[in-house]
């Protein structure tokens, strides 16, 4: 359960950090506080609170930056495991275009550049795994992208309910490409 504990307390110390940049209040509890985000909890509820706070961060994350490295890091925990069959295609377009933050992006965008990497990434893993760690890449500029997509990641890695092993590999290499230390959510 530390896992989903860390990520928890991320989750709401990003949410109070993009409330005051937007001149939100700095007041509530601290993460790790008897207020806070700490306690108990299952995966489902951690994805939940990850998109309750990317959510939140929804007017901050428009950019093509954003879009290119999320639909990246789809494709990426989509073929974590090697391949992608079709039943596994259609119920990561239906997580993509379901995902409120990502309801920025018209439909067919977010859909062209999905099956663009997974297209790569079925016929030549690495290479297709080099390209998705580029766009990925992208989002490094802006930590709150940066850390968005890798929470993006986590809420369509954690939508089984199950983290696989190969699934983490990859969150943690989107984590390198991004400058964004994996330790920051315990992967």
């Amino acid at each position: 359960m530390a896992l989903f504990d860390r990520l928890k307390d991320q989750a709401k110390s990003l949410q109070q950090q993009a409330q005051g940049a937007r001149g939100g209040s700095h007041g509530g509890a601290r993460p790790g506080s008897p207020g806070g985000a700490r306690g108990g909890g299952s995966r489902t509820q951690l994805v939940g609170l990850v998109k309750s706070q990317l959510g939140s961060l929804k007017a901050e994350l428009k950019s093509g930056a954003y879009r290119d490295a999320s639909m990246a890091m789809c494709a990426l925990v989509a073929a974590a495991d090697g391949h992608v069959d079709q039943s596994e295609m259609q119920q990561m377009e239906s997580l993509i275009l379901g995902n409120e933050v990502l309801q920025n992006f018209p439909p067919e965008q977010l859909r062209t550049r999905f099956h663009k990497h997974v297209d790569q990434l079925t016929r030549n893993f690495p290479q297709g795994r080099a390209e998705a760690m580029q766009d990925i890449a992208k989002a490094a500029k802006k930590p709150t992208e940066a850390r968005a997509v890798i929470q993006t990641g986590i809420v369509i890695a954690g939508a089984d309910g199950h983290f696989s092993q190969a699934e983490a590999d990859v969150l943690r290499e989107a984590c390198a490409a991004l400058g964004v230390s994996p330790a920051e959510f315990q992967l």
